[in-house]
């Protein structure tokens, strides 16, 4: 599902992040072992979105997007997003 938002952070395919996020929390792989999987900087761009979940919002609230949507769009939005599509994912895996 690619997102289309366009308060988001821009248009990345949220099922391969979503499969990031899989490889990361459930199936254990650190950020190190994913970035070195990666094939290309998209890919490297979504594992990085991944690993920002990590964080508290109070850490990454400041940090400025470098999209087209940047001035429309705050960080902790789209970390709201990513964890729901993620979390809506993995619920609808394990269904």
């Amino acid at each position: 599902m690619v997102c289309h938002n366009p308060g988001c952070m821009g248009d990345y395919d949220f099922d391969k992040i979503a499969l990031f996020a899989k490889k990361r929390f459930v199936e254990g792989y650190n950020t190190i072992e994913l970035m070195e999987q990666a094939t290309c900087d998209r890919e490297k761009e979504e594992i990085a979105l991944v690993a920002m979940l990590d964080l508290e919002d109070e850490t990454v609230k400041d940090l400025q997007l470098s999209c087209i949507y940047a001035d429309k769009c705050k960080i902790t939005n789209c970390r709201k997003l990513l964890k729901q599509l993620i979390e809506d994912q993995f619920i609808s895996e394990l269904q």
